[in-house]
Protein backbone atom coordinates (compact mmCIF):
# COMPACT_ATOMS: atom_id res chain seq x y z
CA UNK A 1 0.00 0.00 0.00
CA UNK A 2 1.28 3.32 -0.78
CA UNK A 3 1.78 6.16 1.56
CA UNK A 4 -1.46 8.42 2.11
CA UNK A 5 -3.67 5.03 0.69
CA UNK A 6 -6.02 3.65 2.64
CA UNK A 7 -9.66 1.43 2.49
CA UNK A 8 -11.45 4.47 2.82
CA UNK A 9 -9.72 5.59 -0.60
CA UNK A 10 -10.27 2.22 -2.68
CA UNK A 11 -14.03 2.36 -1.61
CA UNK A 12 -14.60 6.08 -2.13
CA UNK A 13 -13.08 7.28 -5.19
CA UNK A 14 -11.42 6.50 -8.73
CA UNK A 15 -7.86 7.83 -9.22
CA UNK A 16 -7.14 10.86 -11.58
CA UNK A 17 -4.57 10.11 -14.24
CA UNK A 18 -3.10 12.78 -16.73
CA UNK A 19 -1.48 11.60 -19.67
CA UNK A 20 -0.08 13.04 -22.93
CA UNK A 21 3.28 14.09 -24.39
CA UNK A 22 6.12 15.75 -22.64
CA UNK A 23 5.78 19.20 -22.03
CA UNK A 24 2.37 19.35 -21.65
CA UNK A 25 1.85 19.81 -17.89
CA UNK A 26 1.20 16.24 -16.49
CA UNK A 27 3.14 16.48 -13.63
CA UNK A 28 2.94 20.08 -12.69
CA UNK A 29 -0.67 19.94 -12.97
CA UNK A 30 -0.86 17.48 -11.12
CA UNK A 31 0.83 18.06 -8.64
CA UNK A 32 -1.22 21.02 -8.40
CA UNK A 33 -4.30 18.95 -8.28
CA UNK A 34 -2.99 16.38 -5.64
CA UNK A 35 -2.85 19.58 -3.27
CA UNK A 36 -5.70 20.66 -3.88
CA UNK A 37 -7.74 18.00 -3.58
CA UNK A 38 -5.68 16.75 -0.51
CA UNK A 39 -5.15 13.23 -2.50
CA UNK A 40 -1.76 11.38 -2.63
CA UNK A 41 0.46 12.03 -5.62
CA UNK A 42 2.31 9.85 -8.14
CA UNK A 43 4.86 10.53 -11.04
CA UNK A 44 5.49 7.29 -12.32
CA UNK A 45 8.74 8.17 -13.91
CA UNK A 46 9.69 9.30 -10.58
CA UNK A 47 8.86 6.37 -9.23
CA UNK A 48 10.48 4.19 -11.68
CA UNK A 49 13.57 5.85 -11.08
CA UNK A 50 13.06 5.22 -7.15
CA UNK A 51 12.62 1.61 -7.27
CA UNK A 52 15.12 1.18 -9.89
CA UNK A 53 17.36 3.57 -8.16
CA UNK A 54 18.23 5.11 -11.79
CA UNK A 55 17.46 7.90 -13.80
CA UNK A 56 15.30 6.95 -17.12
CA UNK A 57 18.03 8.50 -19.11
CA UNK A 58 20.22 6.12 -17.44
CA UNK A 59 17.93 3.47 -17.78
CA UNK A 60 17.81 3.89 -21.70
CA UNK A 61 21.58 3.60 -22.02
CA UNK A 62 21.99 0.70 -19.71
CA UNK A 63 19.22 -1.42 -20.25
CA UNK A 64 17.41 -0.23 -23.26
CA UNK A 65 13.67 1.10 -23.86
CA UNK A 66 12.14 -2.05 -24.16
CA UNK A 67 13.24 -3.06 -20.18
CA UNK A 68 11.57 1.44 -19.49
CA UNK A 69 8.46 0.19 -21.26
CA UNK A 70 7.80 -3.35 -19.28
CA UNK A 71 8.47 -1.07 -15.81
CA UNK A 72 6.16 1.06 -16.97
CA UNK A 73 3.69 -1.70 -17.95
CA UNK A 74 4.44 -3.63 -14.34
CA UNK A 75 3.23 0.03 -13.02
CA UNK A 76 0.19 0.44 -14.40
CA UNK A 77 -1.20 -2.53 -13.34
CA UNK A 78 -0.33 -2.22 -9.87
CA UNK A 79 -1.34 1.58 -9.47
CA UNK A 80 -5.34 0.48 -11.53
CA UNK A 81 -5.53 -1.97 -8.37
CA UNK A 82 -5.22 1.68 -5.97
CA UNK A 83 -7.67 4.06 -5.74
CA UNK A 84 -7.74 7.76 -5.20
CA UNK A 85 -4.97 8.94 -6.53
CA UNK A 86 -3.54 11.73 -9.02
CA UNK A 87 -1.26 9.99 -11.58
CA UNK A 88 1.03 11.71 -13.73
CA UNK A 89 2.14 9.10 -16.54
CA UNK A 90 5.23 9.23 -19.17
CA UNK A 91 4.93 10.26 -22.40
CA UNK A 92 4.96 7.48 -23.64
CA UNK A 93 2.85 5.24 -20.81
CA UNK A 94 -0.60 4.63 -22.19
CA UNK A 95 0.77 4.40 -25.86
CA UNK A 96 0.48 0.46 -25.17
CA UNK A 97 -2.99 -0.21 -25.53
CA UNK A 98 -2.75 -3.06 -22.54
CA UNK A 99 -1.79 0.10 -20.06
CA UNK A 100 -4.31 2.50 -21.66
CA UNK A 101 -7.07 -0.28 -21.11
CA UNK A 102 -5.94 -1.00 -17.38
CA UNK A 103 -5.76 2.42 -16.30
CA UNK A 104 -8.44 3.75 -18.00
CA UNK A 105 -10.68 0.85 -15.78
CA UNK A 106 -8.96 2.60 -12.79
CA UNK A 107 -10.50 6.15 -13.26
CA UNK A 108 -10.87 9.20 -15.01
CA UNK A 109 -7.86 9.66 -17.50
CA UNK A 110 -7.25 12.83 -19.09
CA UNK A 111 -4.58 13.67 -22.15
CA UNK A 112 -2.98 17.06 -22.08
CA UNK A 113 -1.88 18.20 -25.46
CA UNK A 114 -0.04 21.43 -26.27
CA UNK A 115 0.89 22.74 -30.04
CA UNK A 116 4.85 21.96 -30.79
CA UNK A 117 6.21 25.41 -29.88
CA UNK A 118 4.90 25.48 -26.41
CA UNK A 119 6.62 21.77 -25.74
CA UNK A 120 9.54 22.96 -27.00
CA UNK A 121 10.11 26.04 -25.03
CA UNK A 122 8.70 24.31 -21.71
CA UNK A 123 11.27 21.44 -22.48
CA UNK A 124 14.22 24.03 -22.85
CA UNK A 125 13.48 25.43 -19.19
CA UNK A 126 13.88 21.73 -17.81
CA UNK A 127 15.73 19.80 -20.48
CA UNK A 128 16.65 16.97 -17.75
CA UNK A 129 15.64 13.99 -17.96
CA UNK A 130 14.60 13.58 -21.39
CA UNK A 131 16.32 10.77 -23.16
CA UNK A 132 13.99 10.81 -26.63
CA UNK A 133 14.69 14.47 -27.34
CA UNK A 134 18.88 13.91 -27.12
CA UNK A 135 18.90 14.69 -30.80
CA UNK A 136 20.52 17.35 -33.03
CA UNK A 137 16.99 18.33 -34.00
CA UNK A 138 14.43 18.39 -31.16
CA UNK A 139 11.77 19.83 -33.31
CA UNK A 140 12.01 17.25 -35.96
CA UNK A 141 12.14 14.49 -33.09
CA UNK A 142 8.78 15.92 -31.13
CA UNK A 143 7.02 16.15 -34.60
CA UNK A 144 7.94 12.96 -35.34
CA UNK A 145 7.31 11.29 -32.16
CA UNK A 146 3.60 12.99 -32.48
CA UNK A 147 2.36 11.63 -35.28
CA UNK A 148 3.11 8.08 -33.90
CA UNK A 149 1.26 8.88 -30.93
CA UNK A 150 -1.11 10.71 -32.38
CA UNK A 151 -3.99 8.09 -32.66
CA UNK A 152 -3.15 6.66 -28.70
CA UNK A 153 -3.23 9.85 -27.87
CA UNK A 154 -6.85 10.87 -29.53
CA UNK A 155 -8.18 7.47 -28.27
CA UNK A 156 -8.48 8.93 -24.88
CA UNK A 157 -11.71 10.39 -24.55
CA UNK A 158 -11.18 13.31 -22.44
CA UNK A 159 -8.69 16.17 -23.59
CA UNK A 160 -7.50 19.17 -22.22
CA UNK A 161 -5.24 21.86 -24.21
CA UNK A 162 -2.79 23.23 -22.05
CA UNK A 163 -1.75 25.94 -24.99
CA UNK A 164 -1.50 29.52 -23.24
CA UNK A 165 -3.12 28.15 -19.95
CA UNK A 166 -1.83 28.78 -16.58
CA UNK A 167 -0.57 25.89 -14.32
CA UNK A 168 -4.25 27.26 -11.95
CA UNK A 169 -6.38 27.14 -15.15
CA UNK A 170 -5.44 23.80 -16.04
CA UNK A 171 -6.07 22.37 -13.12
CA UNK A 172 -9.22 24.09 -12.77
CA UNK A 173 -10.18 21.99 -15.89
CA UNK A 174 -8.65 19.06 -14.62
CA UNK A 175 -10.64 19.51 -11.57
CA UNK A 176 -14.18 20.51 -13.27
CA UNK A 177 -13.34 17.01 -15.26
CA UNK A 178 -12.65 14.86 -12.33
CA UNK A 179 -16.20 15.74 -10.62
CA UNK A 180 -18.22 15.05 -13.79
CA UNK A 181 -21.64 13.29 -13.28
CA UNK A 182 -22.23 10.17 -15.10
CA UNK A 183 -25.77 8.60 -15.40
CA UNK A 184 -26.40 5.57 -16.89
CA UNK A 185 -29.79 5.28 -18.21
CA UNK A 186 -31.28 1.93 -19.18
CA UNK A 187 -33.71 1.07 -21.85
CA UNK A 188 -35.19 -1.67 -24.01
CA UNK A 189 -33.00 -1.31 -26.96
CA UNK A 190 -29.63 -0.93 -24.51
CA UNK A 191 -27.95 1.81 -22.30
CA UNK A 192 -26.94 5.26 -22.70
CA UNK A 193 -24.89 7.88 -20.86
CA UNK A 194 -25.42 11.08 -19.72
CA UNK A 195 -22.31 13.10 -18.74
CA UNK A 196 -22.58 16.13 -16.82
CA UNK A 197 -20.11 18.29 -15.77
CA UNK A 198 -18.28 22.40 -15.77
CA UNK A 199 -16.79 22.55 -19.35
CA UNK A 200 -18.52 19.87 -21.13
CA UNK A 201 -19.29 22.13 -24.24
CA UNK A 202 -15.49 21.28 -25.40
CA UNK A 203 -15.61 17.12 -24.39
CA UNK A 204 -18.01 16.57 -26.79
CA UNK A 205 -15.88 14.68 -29.25
CA UNK A 206 -14.61 12.74 -26.34
CA UNK A 207 -17.80 11.77 -25.24
CA UNK A 208 -18.88 10.86 -28.66
CA UNK A 209 -15.47 8.29 -28.45
CA UNK A 210 -16.61 7.38 -25.12
CA UNK A 211 -19.92 5.75 -26.23
CA UNK A 212 -17.97 4.05 -29.02
CA UNK A 213 -19.54 6.26 -32.21
CA UNK A 214 -16.68 5.81 -35.07
CA UNK A 215 -14.01 8.25 -35.49
CA UNK A 216 -14.07 9.74 -39.12
CA UNK A 217 -18.14 9.89 -39.17
CA UNK A 218 -19.84 12.35 -40.47
CA UNK A 219 -21.68 14.78 -37.88
CA UNK A 220 -25.22 16.60 -38.73
CA UNK A 221 -24.73 19.23 -36.12
CA UNK A 222 -28.10 20.50 -35.48
CA UNK A 223 -28.19 24.13 -34.36
CA UNK A 224 -30.95 27.04 -33.98
CA UNK A 225 -29.29 29.74 -35.57
CA UNK A 226 -28.59 32.24 -32.77
CA UNK A 227 -26.69 29.29 -31.02
CA UNK A 228 -23.98 28.78 -33.69
CA UNK A 229 -21.83 31.36 -32.30
CA UNK A 230 -22.63 31.05 -28.33
CA UNK A 231 -22.24 26.81 -28.45
CA UNK A 232 -22.38 25.27 -31.97
CA UNK A 233 -18.90 26.35 -32.97
CA UNK A 234 -17.75 24.93 -29.91
CA UNK A 235 -19.19 21.86 -30.16
CA UNK A 236 -18.00 21.68 -33.89
CA UNK A 237 -14.15 22.27 -32.96
CA UNK A 238 -14.07 19.49 -30.19
CA UNK A 239 -15.97 17.33 -32.64
CA UNK A 240 -13.11 18.04 -35.17
CA UNK A 241 -9.98 17.28 -32.50
CA UNK A 242 -12.08 13.50 -31.71
CA UNK A 243 -11.35 13.10 -35.43
CA UNK A 244 -14.99 13.38 -36.83
CA UNK A 245 -16.51 15.34 -39.52
CA UNK A 246 -18.90 17.59 -38.25
CA UNK A 247 -21.25 19.98 -40.57
CA UNK A 248 -23.81 22.52 -39.51
CA UNK A 249 -27.50 21.93 -39.99
CA UNK A 250 -28.11 25.77 -39.03
CA UNK A 251 -32.59 25.52 -38.03
CA UNK A 252 -35.00 28.59 -36.81
CA UNK A 253 -35.82 28.45 -32.98
CA UNK A 254 -38.72 28.42 -31.15
CA UNK A 255 -41.82 25.98 -30.58
CA UNK A 256 -43.78 27.74 -33.59
CA UNK A 257 -40.77 25.90 -35.90
CA UNK A 258 -40.97 22.87 -34.49
CA UNK A 259 -43.39 20.98 -37.61
CA UNK A 260 -42.88 19.02 -40.32
CA UNK A 261 -41.99 21.56 -42.94
CA UNK A 262 -38.75 21.82 -40.14
CA UNK A 263 -37.72 18.14 -40.48
CA UNK A 264 -38.28 18.42 -44.04
CA UNK A 265 -35.66 21.02 -44.70
CA UNK A 266 -33.05 18.69 -42.19
CA UNK A 267 -33.37 16.25 -44.56
CA UNK A 268 -32.51 18.51 -46.86
CA UNK A 269 -29.80 19.30 -45.37
CA UNK A 270 -28.31 15.65 -44.65
CA UNK A 271 -28.17 15.25 -47.81
CA UNK A 272 -26.66 17.71 -49.49
CA UNK A 273 -23.74 17.11 -46.28
CA UNK A 274 -23.70 13.52 -47.48
CA UNK A 275 -25.02 11.95 -44.89
CA UNK A 276 -25.11 8.50 -44.70
CA UNK A 277 -25.76 5.36 -42.20
CA UNK A 278 -22.44 5.69 -41.32
CA UNK A 279 -22.89 9.05 -39.72
CA UNK A 280 -24.53 10.19 -37.08
CA UNK A 281 -27.08 13.65 -35.63
CA UNK A 282 -25.76 15.64 -32.50
CA UNK A 283 -28.09 18.24 -31.14
CA UNK A 284 -27.08 21.39 -29.60
CA UNK A 285 -30.04 23.76 -28.32
CA UNK A 286 -32.65 23.23 -26.20
CA UNK A 287 -35.81 20.72 -25.81
CA UNK A 288 -37.35 21.59 -29.26
CA UNK A 289 -33.64 21.41 -31.17
CA UNK A 290 -33.98 18.18 -29.52
CA UNK A 291 -37.35 16.81 -30.39
CA UNK A 292 -36.83 18.34 -33.92
CA UNK A 293 -33.12 16.57 -34.35
CA UNK A 294 -34.47 13.72 -32.74
CA UNK A 295 -37.47 12.78 -34.93
CA UNK A 296 -34.96 13.85 -38.00
CA UNK A 297 -32.21 11.46 -36.71
CA UNK A 298 -34.66 8.46 -36.10
CA UNK A 299 -36.74 8.63 -39.83
CA UNK A 300 -33.48 9.57 -41.95
CA UNK A 301 -32.48 6.65 -44.15
CA UNK A 302 -34.24 4.47 -40.90
CA UNK A 303 -32.48 5.69 -38.69
CA UNK A 304 -29.08 7.04 -37.47
CA UNK A 305 -27.22 7.75 -34.30
CA UNK A 306 -28.43 10.59 -32.24
CA UNK A 307 -26.34 12.39 -29.90
CA UNK A 308 -27.45 15.79 -27.31
CA UNK A 309 -26.07 18.33 -25.89
CA UNK A 310 -29.17 20.10 -24.69
CA UNK A 311 -28.38 24.45 -23.74
CA UNK A 312 -31.60 25.10 -21.83
CA UNK A 313 -32.48 24.08 -17.99
CA UNK A 314 -34.81 22.39 -19.51
CA UNK A 315 -33.57 20.19 -22.20
CA UNK A 316 -31.11 19.41 -19.92
CA UNK A 317 -33.87 17.96 -16.61
CA UNK A 318 -36.42 16.57 -19.32
CA UNK A 319 -36.00 15.87 -22.93
CA UNK A 320 -32.38 14.42 -22.39
CA UNK A 321 -33.97 11.16 -20.43
CA UNK A 322 -36.82 9.17 -21.98
CA UNK A 323 -36.54 9.35 -25.83
CA UNK A 324 -39.40 10.99 -26.98
CA UNK A 325 -38.69 12.92 -29.82
CA UNK A 326 -41.47 14.98 -32.49
CA UNK A 327 -43.70 17.82 -33.79
CA UNK A 328 -46.47 19.76 -33.27
CA UNK A 329 -49.35 19.42 -35.05
CA UNK A 330 -51.93 22.64 -35.62
CA UNK A 331 -54.31 20.64 -33.20
CA UNK A 332 -51.94 19.89 -30.62
CA UNK A 333 -48.08 19.62 -29.01
CA UNK A 334 -45.84 16.33 -30.09
CA UNK A 335 -48.95 14.54 -31.79
CA UNK A 336 -46.03 12.89 -34.77
CA UNK A 337 -43.07 11.85 -33.28
CA UNK A 338 -41.32 8.50 -32.48
CA UNK A 339 -39.32 7.17 -29.49
CA UNK A 340 -35.34 7.68 -30.11
CA UNK A 341 -32.66 6.89 -27.85
CA UNK A 342 -29.91 8.81 -27.80
CA UNK A 343 -26.06 7.10 -27.73
CA UNK A 344 -24.81 9.88 -25.17
CA UNK A 345 -26.25 13.23 -23.79
CA UNK A 346 -23.56 15.65 -22.43
CA UNK A 347 -24.73 18.49 -20.22
CA UNK A 348 -22.63 21.69 -19.60
CA UNK A 349 -24.00 23.74 -16.74
CA UNK A 350 -22.10 26.36 -17.76
CA UNK A 351 -24.11 27.46 -20.64
CA UNK A 352 -26.86 28.66 -18.22
CA UNK A 353 -24.51 31.43 -17.44
CA UNK A 354 -25.59 32.83 -20.79
CA UNK A 355 -29.39 31.52 -20.67
CA UNK A 356 -31.94 34.50 -19.83
CA UNK A 357 -33.82 34.55 -16.65
CA UNK A 358 -36.77 33.63 -18.30
CA UNK A 359 -35.36 30.20 -19.63
CA UNK A 360 -33.85 29.87 -16.28
CA UNK A 361 -37.17 29.97 -14.93
CA UNK A 362 -39.00 27.85 -17.55
CA UNK A 363 -36.46 25.09 -16.37
CA UNK A 364 -36.98 24.99 -12.55
CA UNK A 365 -40.77 24.53 -13.16
CA UNK A 366 -39.34 20.92 -14.39
CA UNK A 367 -36.66 20.62 -11.87
CA UNK A 368 -39.36 21.54 -9.18
CA UNK A 369 -41.79 19.07 -10.59
CA UNK A 370 -39.30 16.25 -10.11
CA UNK A 371 -38.67 16.95 -6.50
CA UNK A 372 -42.36 17.29 -6.24
CA UNK A 373 -42.60 13.72 -7.33
CA UNK A 374 -40.01 11.78 -5.95
CA UNK A 375 -37.50 14.05 -4.08
CA UNK A 376 -38.48 16.15 -1.20
CA UNK A 377 -35.19 16.60 -0.26
CA UNK A 378 -34.34 18.18 -4.04
CA UNK A 379 -37.59 20.39 -3.65
CA UNK A 380 -36.53 21.70 -0.07
CA UNK A 381 -33.14 22.64 -0.82
CA UNK A 382 -34.47 24.15 -4.32
CA UNK A 383 -37.69 26.31 -2.39
CA UNK A 384 -35.38 29.32 -2.10
CA UNK A 385 -33.18 29.80 -5.16
CA UNK A 386 -29.44 30.66 -4.63
CA UNK A 387 -27.95 34.68 -3.80
CA UNK A 388 -25.01 36.28 -5.38
CA UNK A 389 -25.27 34.95 -9.29
CA UNK A 390 -24.47 31.44 -8.44
CA UNK A 391 -25.71 29.07 -11.01
CA UNK A 392 -29.35 27.83 -10.27
CA UNK A 393 -28.34 24.12 -9.70
CA UNK A 394 -25.21 22.71 -9.07
CA UNK A 395 -23.96 19.53 -10.87
CA UNK A 396 -25.36 17.41 -7.75
CA UNK A 397 -28.56 18.51 -7.95
CA UNK A 398 -28.78 18.51 -12.00
CA UNK A 399 -28.30 14.60 -11.61
CA UNK A 400 -30.19 14.17 -8.67
CA UNK A 401 -33.30 15.89 -10.76
CA UNK A 402 -32.20 13.46 -13.39
CA UNK A 403 -32.19 10.42 -11.37
CA UNK A 404 -36.15 10.74 -10.53
CA UNK A 405 -37.27 10.88 -14.41
CA UNK A 406 -34.24 8.04 -15.28
CA UNK A 407 -35.39 6.12 -12.46
CA UNK A 408 -39.42 7.10 -13.87
CA UNK A 409 -38.53 6.26 -17.49
CA UNK A 410 -36.59 2.98 -16.99
CA UNK A 411 -39.70 1.48 -15.07
CA UNK A 412 -41.84 2.27 -18.03
CA UNK A 413 -40.25 2.93 -21.61
CA UNK A 414 -43.07 3.25 -23.34
CA UNK A 415 -45.22 4.90 -21.45
CA UNK A 416 -47.63 2.55 -20.77
CA UNK A 417 -48.19 2.94 -17.00
CA UNK A 418 -46.56 4.63 -14.34
CA UNK A 419 -43.98 7.18 -16.30
CA UNK A 420 -47.42 8.90 -16.80
CA UNK A 421 -46.64 10.32 -13.61
CA UNK A 422 -43.98 12.66 -15.02
CA UNK A 423 -46.99 14.56 -17.17
CA UNK A 424 -47.93 16.61 -13.45
CA UNK A 425 -48.95 19.68 -14.43
CA UNK A 426 -48.78 19.16 -17.68
CA UNK A 427 -52.31 18.20 -18.54
CA UNK A 428 -53.79 21.98 -17.88
CA UNK A 429 -50.37 23.18 -19.25
CA UNK A 430 -50.40 21.88 -22.65
CA UNK A 431 -53.76 23.58 -22.63
CA UNK A 432 -52.52 26.59 -21.84
CA UNK A 433 -49.55 27.03 -24.14
CA UNK A 434 -51.66 25.88 -27.32
CA UNK A 435 -54.55 28.32 -26.74
CA UNK A 436 -51.13 31.38 -26.10
CA UNK A 437 -50.03 30.00 -29.59
CA UNK A 438 -47.10 28.60 -27.55
CA UNK A 439 -45.68 32.10 -26.58
CA UNK A 440 -46.47 31.14 -22.83
CA UNK A 441 -42.75 29.17 -22.15
CA UNK A 442 -43.43 25.86 -21.04
CA UNK A 443 -42.29 25.67 -17.86
CA UNK A 444 -44.65 28.67 -17.26
CA UNK A 445 -47.58 26.85 -18.36
CA UNK A 446 -46.49 24.01 -16.22
CA UNK A 447 -46.02 25.91 -12.66
CA UNK A 448 -49.35 26.85 -13.76
CA UNK A 449 -50.63 23.57 -13.92
CA UNK A 450 -48.31 22.22 -11.20
CA UNK A 451 -50.66 25.05 -8.82
CA UNK A 452 -53.77 23.34 -10.69
CA UNK A 453 -53.55 19.49 -10.07
CA UNK A 454 -52.97 20.58 -6.37
CA UNK A 455 -55.82 22.77 -6.05
CA UNK A 456 -57.85 19.94 -7.27
CA UNK A 457 -56.12 17.42 -5.29
CA UNK A 458 -57.53 19.44 -2.24
CA UNK A 459 -60.79 19.61 -4.08
CA UNK A 460 -61.18 15.73 -3.73
CA UNK A 461 -59.50 15.72 -0.74
CA UNK A 462 -56.40 13.91 -1.24
CA UNK A 463 -54.11 16.41 0.04
CA UNK A 464 -54.23 19.07 2.33
CA UNK A 465 -54.15 23.21 1.43
CA UNK A 466 -51.43 23.63 3.19
CA UNK A 467 -49.43 21.85 0.03
CA UNK A 468 -50.86 24.34 -2.49
CA UNK A 469 -49.38 27.14 -0.62
CA UNK A 470 -45.90 25.64 -0.61
CA UNK A 471 -45.96 24.56 -3.88
CA UNK A 472 -47.31 28.29 -5.06
CA UNK A 473 -44.23 29.80 -2.84
CA UNK A 474 -41.46 27.74 -4.07
CA UNK A 475 -42.91 28.98 -7.70
CA UNK A 476 -43.29 32.36 -6.67
CA UNK A 477 -39.71 32.74 -5.48
CA UNK A 478 -38.52 31.77 -8.98
CA UNK A 479 -40.44 33.81 -10.66
CA UNK A 480 -43.36 31.46 -11.88
CA UNK A 481 -46.58 32.51 -12.36
CA UNK A 482 -49.02 30.70 -10.16
CA UNK A 483 -52.23 32.12 -11.79
CA UNK A 484 -54.13 31.04 -14.96
CA UNK A 485 -54.30 33.41 -18.13
CA UNK A 486 -58.00 35.06 -18.62
CA UNK A 487 -58.95 32.51 -20.81
CA UNK A 488 -62.34 31.13 -21.30
CA UNK A 489 -62.63 27.57 -19.50
CA UNK A 490 -64.61 26.66 -22.18
CA UNK A 491 -61.70 27.15 -24.74
CA UNK A 492 -58.93 25.48 -21.83
CA UNK A 493 -61.30 22.49 -21.95
CA UNK A 494 -60.97 22.22 -25.43
CA UNK A 495 -57.78 22.69 -25.52
CA UNK A 496 -57.10 19.96 -23.26
CA UNK A 497 -59.06 17.86 -24.79
CA UNK A 498 -56.60 17.90 -27.58
CA UNK A 499 -53.54 16.49 -25.60
CA UNK A 500 -52.26 12.64 -26.41
CA UNK A 501 -52.13 11.92 -22.18
CA UNK A 502 -55.95 11.40 -22.48
CA UNK A 503 -57.07 8.34 -22.97
CA UNK A 504 -60.74 7.59 -24.61
CA UNK A 505 -62.29 10.15 -23.34
CA UNK A 506 -61.15 10.93 -20.54
CA UNK A 507 -58.49 13.48 -19.43
CA UNK A 508 -55.92 11.52 -17.06
CA UNK A 509 -54.62 14.00 -14.25
CA UNK A 510 -51.39 12.86 -12.05
CA UNK A 511 -52.34 15.16 -8.49
CA UNK A 512 -49.42 16.17 -5.94
CA UNK A 513 -51.05 14.34 -2.66
CA UNK A 514 -47.48 15.12 -1.31
CA UNK A 515 -44.34 16.24 -1.63
CA UNK A 516 -42.71 13.26 -3.25
CA UNK A 517 -46.45 11.33 -3.39
CA UNK A 518 -48.65 11.47 -6.44
CA UNK A 519 -51.08 9.78 -8.06
CA UNK A 520 -52.75 8.92 -11.39
CA UNK A 521 -56.31 9.71 -11.42
CA UNK A 522 -58.49 9.43 -14.29
CA UNK A 523 -62.28 10.38 -12.62
CA UNK A 524 -61.99 14.14 -11.64
CA UNK A 525 -65.35 15.56 -11.82
CA UNK A 526 -65.20 18.73 -15.07
CA UNK A 527 -67.13 20.38 -12.22
CA UNK A 528 -63.97 20.43 -9.96
CA UNK A 529 -61.59 21.35 -13.19
CA UNK A 530 -63.70 23.88 -14.12
CA UNK A 531 -63.75 25.37 -10.25
CA UNK A 532 -60.03 25.61 -9.83
CA UNK A 533 -59.34 27.53 -13.16
CA UNK A 534 -62.00 30.09 -12.45
CA UNK A 535 -60.41 30.40 -8.80
CA UNK A 536 -57.03 30.73 -10.68
CA UNK A 537 -57.81 33.31 -12.97
CA UNK A 538 -59.75 31.78 -15.87
CA UNK A 539 -63.19 33.56 -17.03
CA UNK A 540 -66.41 31.21 -17.40
CA UNK A 541 -68.70 31.54 -20.24
CA UNK A 542 -71.89 33.32 -19.54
Amino acid sequence: MFPGDSMADKNQRPNLILTGFMGTGKTTVGREVARRQGWPFMDMDAEIEARSGKSVPRIFAEEGEAAFREMESALCRELSRRSGWVIATGGGALVDPANRKVMQASGITICLTCDVESILERLRRRPQGRPLLAVDDPRAEIERLLATRREAYAAIPWQIDTTGLSVAQIAGRVLALAQMVTLPVRHPGGQYTIHIGQGLLDQVGGALRTAGLAPGSRAALVVPGPLVPLYGDRVRASLERAGYEPFLCSIPDGEEHKTLDTVAALYDHFLDGRLDRSGLVVSVGGGVTGDIAGFAAASFMRGLPFVQVPTTLLAMTDASVGGKTGVDLPQGKNLVGAFKQPEVVVIDPDVLATLPRAEIRSGMAEVLKHGLLADPQLFAELETPPQGGRLPLSVAQLARSLRVKIEIVEGDPYEQGRRAVLNLGHTVGHGLERLSGFSLRHGEAVAVGLVAAARIAVRLGRAAPALVSRIEAALIAWGLPVRCLPYDVAAIWEAMGHDKKRRGRSLRWVLPYDVGQVEIVSDVPPGVVRSVLCEMGAKESK
